[in-house]
């Protein structure tokens, strides 16, 4: 444990940045499965400051307070449920990697089929017409 806090001194006085999981190394759990809820709610949930990095990845200190407050909903006993709900409330959907299915995000979900489908549409029809004119010609 000494030499626990020497190296993290040493850095910390050498400016040296420490990786967003050496933090976590240092969180008490009562018992692995509430660590291990703790590592599949920060990965799942996104940084609202970073543009593609989850919590777990993040060294923002938004990303930091975030992990935190998690760290403590879970080990209060809050399902994941409500820790989430919790996030999207303050957050928005935006803290989400994968944003829930309603009419406002259709096209999120649905638009590349819908594009491919179109695209597929329009290639079998200009094969068509080009095998039509050289059908002609």
């Amino acid at each position: 444990m000494i030499w626990l806090r020497i190296i993290l001194l040493t850095c910390l006085g050498l400016g040296v940045s420490l990786p967003a999981l050496a933090a976590e190394e240092l969180l008490h759990f009562d018992n692995p499965a509430q660590e291990q809820r703790f590592q599949v709610l920060v990965e799942e949930l996104r940084c609202p400051k970073c543009q593609n990095q989850n919590l777990s990845d993040s060294n923002s200190t938004i990303a930091t307070d975030l992990r935190d407050q998690v760290y403590r909903m879970v080990v209060r006993g809050d399902s994941n449920e409500q820790i989430v709900n919790y996030m999207v409330a303050r957050y928005g959907e935006f803290v989400l990697y994968k944003p829930t299915q309603k009419p406002s995000t259709f096209l999120l979900w649905y638009g590349p089929f819908i594009l491919l489908g179109i695209g597929a549409v329009i290639f079998v029809v200009v094969i068509s017409l080009n095998k039509r004119k050289k059908g002609k010609a």
